[in-house]
């Protein structure tokens, strides 16, 4: 239940708002938003009266929240939610880049590739130092020397990082060198991992689960909010289908749909959802054109060499030449990069 606040509401009135929602059993969590402030119920007391709520003082209107997923539901704002690192945007006009190799190999591998980057106005790098491999022979990461070579290539390069979270035990691990922390497809259900990302002040991006529908995915999104956290950007990195050409199954209707039911901004990853590298730059236009909020590509030095999912990854001088591409495409459909 949203509970919206007269303009000329005071404080008292938005802390005895408060109060009394507290006293129906409900979390009371207030949101001073540019033109309203939302004094946001959460819970489910099905007896509720909301008359009880209409009455207050500095009440103008009391909705309640029919779907599950109550703070990232759009109607629970009034604006597109805005997730900023390093100077990067992303929601509501803005679309913000991240690109870097599917795994940290080396220090020079990450490094050269970083230089080319930079070049390309790149200011968020990505690269796993933990990778949740389908086969337990393939190649997992160097683990947190992976995360020590991406924040020391990252700082030299006046970038910001993120990277694959895969397990509680190493929350702490990553505060100390991560700035956007990543759940994967795998762990999008992962409750408990959820909860605890719920309880820090850092951004998370949150992708799509492998056959997850929009609701499992907002849910999702929701565990974290949930903890205080509200700092979400949801990543559709496509889905399983019966087409065995393409890695994943791109869903870009998720663009406009999620935009529909939520105000949290929604990127794609190109990169996992088509594992083919000829397929990476189209998709990344569509995307663009299609109003997301940022993409996510995977791009190595040498993929030819790659350790992991080198078939997906750009080259360099191939990401540049999209970035430019994107940049005449976005304007198109009002939105920014910057």
């Amino acid at each position: 239940m949203l509970v919206i606040m007269n303009s000329n509401a005071t404080e008292k009135d938005i802390q005895r708002v408060a109060l009394f929602l507290e006293s129906k059993g409900f979390e009371a969590r207030i949101s001073h938003g540019e033109a309203r402030v939302v004094v946001h119920a959460i819970g489910i007391i099905e007896e509720a009266d909301q008359r009880d709520f209409e009455l207050l003082t500095g009440v103008c209107e009391v909705i309640r929240v029919s779907t599950s997923y109550k703070l990232a539901a759009r109607v629970s704002q009034g604006k597109d939610t805005v997730v900023e690192v390093n100077g990067v945007k992303f929601g509501d006009k803005y679309t913000g880049l991240i690109a870097g190799p599917c795994a940290v190999e080396s220090y020079n591998q990450l490094d050269e590739t970083a230089q080319e980057l930079s070049e390309s106005n790149v200011k968020i790098l990505r690269g796993g130092a933990f990778k949740p491999r389908t086969s337990p022979y393939a190649f997992q990461g160097l683990g947190e020397e992976g995360l020590k070579i991406l924040r020391s290539v990252a700082d030299n390069h006046n970038m910001a990082v993120t990277s694959e979270i895969m397990d509680i035990s190493q929350l702490d691990m990553f505060m100390r060198y991560v700035d956007i922390l990543q759940v994967g497809a795998r762990n999008m259900q992962n409750f408990n991992l959820l909860k605890e990302l719920g309880k820090i002040h850092r951004p998370v991006i949150l992708k799509r689960g492998l056959s997850a529908t929009y609701e499992e995915w907002l849910m999702s999104a929701e565990y974290i909010m949930a903890g205080g956290n509200n700092q979400v950007i949801l990543c559709e990195r496509g889905i399983r289908t019966y087409e065995k050409f393409t890695r994943n199954t791109l869903d870009l209707s998720a663009i406009p749909v999620i935009k529909k039911l939520s105000h949290l901004p929604i990127i794609i990853d190109p990169s996992h959802a088509t594992g083919l590298r000829d397929k990476v730059e189209p998709m990344s236009r569509a995307s663009i054109a299609a109003g997301c909020d940022g993409l996510i590509i995977e791009v190595h030095n040498n993929p030819d060499c790659a350790m992991c999912d080198g078939a997906q990854s750009l080259y360099p001088w191939q990401y540049d030449l999209l970035y430019k591409q994107i940049k005449q495409i976005a304007p198109i459909v009002g939105k920014e990069i910057i």
